[in-house]
């Protein structure tokens, strides 16, 4: 255990630690691990495993994240741990977030070199993504932090599965965050994913508070989270909450990890959800993983036209000057 990462947010007992960092808030006795398989008490002190390890390291365009109204067409140094707390049946990196650190290749990256990676890369920003940045918390925040002086941004992806403490302490660091709210169901989120709506819908109010900018991802599953009137239910609690101008990817699902036999999200199915959302006084509601479809495109809500046309992660028109329409001169909510 040497070379090994104190953990934040966590309690100790007698006979073992409690961490505090997820809802789970694991008990852990001497030598065991949490959830997320990235967190040991040894000696009755919690660590981290993967501080400083990351398993993945590409640079993506801010895009793929989706991120779609925080500096377009900017790079983004992207890392990854092993670990997750959630337990997604539909999981698209399932090789690294359900393995334990040590069954992965990892590459020796302290939060310095990270910064001086992204700086020697012209990236825009770092993005702790891919897997779940929240169970490797400590490395995050410390390189988190570290950008900000920098002035490089901080983007986090995430299922936001975290305390709500911890989450304000990251959110001080953290520039734009895409959370995957993965449906509006409690009992699909506990078969689904293995976690609770109500810690999710908490962690999207709090960065709000925090004034993060966010935008939100929903993948649509046939079978398991393609209910309409379960997405109007959401798409109304996101209008009724403030959200009307937070960006909305409705993602079209791919066959995946448990739910190979599951087909791909009809195209038509994407296309209903994007219009009850809009219906429902969505402003910036997308369409992901489907090329060429309208839903790739940012419109301006006050009159109408083209603003920011899409083919994938590329962009081939951009009428937003300095945050504002470029025909109506309307304000459109982002970072430009």
């Amino acid at each position: 255990m040497t070379n090994l990462k104190e953990a934040m947010f966590y309690e100790k007992y007698d006979t073992g630690v409690k961490c505090l960092l997820c809802p789970r808030e694991c008990f852990l006795q001497e030598g065991v691990r949490g959830v997320c398989r990235v967190r040991e008490n040894h000696n009755n002190t919690l660590y981290s495993l993967v501080y400083g390890k990351p398993v993945a390291i590409h640079i993506d365009p801010i895009e793929k994240k989706p991120l779609f109204h925080f500096y377009p067409e900017s790079a983004s140094f992207s890392i990854a741990t092993a670990g997750c707390n959630l337990r997604c049946l539909n999981c698209q990196n399932w090789e690294i977030s359900q393995s334990n650190p040590e069954e992965l290749q990892s590459y020796g990256l302290s939060p310095e070199e990270v910064v001086n990676e992204a700086k020697r890369n012209n990236c825009k920003s770092i993005a702790y993504t891919y897997s779940e940045p929240i169970v490797s918390y400590e490395y995050t925040y410390d390189t988190a932090k570290l950008a900000k002086g920098k002035g490089i941004k901080n983007v986090l992806v995430s299922a936001g599965y975290i305390n709500e403490k911890p989450l304000r302490e990251l959110a001080k660091y953290i520039d734009a965050v895409n959370i995957d709210l993965k449906s509006f169901s409690n009992s699909i989120y506990q078969k689904l994913n293995k976690g609770t709506l109500e810690t999710v819908l908490r962690t999207l109010k709090v960065l709000k508070e925090e004034g993060v900018w966010l935008e939100i991802t929903n993948l649509i599953i046939p079978g398991w989270t393609d209910d309409l009137s379960m997405i109007k239910n959401m798409t109304k609690w996101l209008y009724d909450n403030g959200f009307e101008d937070t960006p909305l990817h409705f993602s079209r699902f791919h066959p995946d990890y448990k739910l190979q036999n599951v087909p791909p999200t009809p195209i038509e199915t994407l296309t209903k959800a994007r219009k009850i959302a809009m219906e429902q006084g969505l402003k910036f509601v997308y369409v992901g993983n489907v090329p060429g479809h309208e839903g790739e495109n940012t419109y301006c809500p006050s009159c109408g036209k083209l603003l920011i046309e899409r083919k994938g992660f590329l962009i081939t028109q951009n009428h937003i000057r300095n945050g504002k329409c470029e025909y109506c001169n309307a304000t459109i909510p982002g970072y430009w």
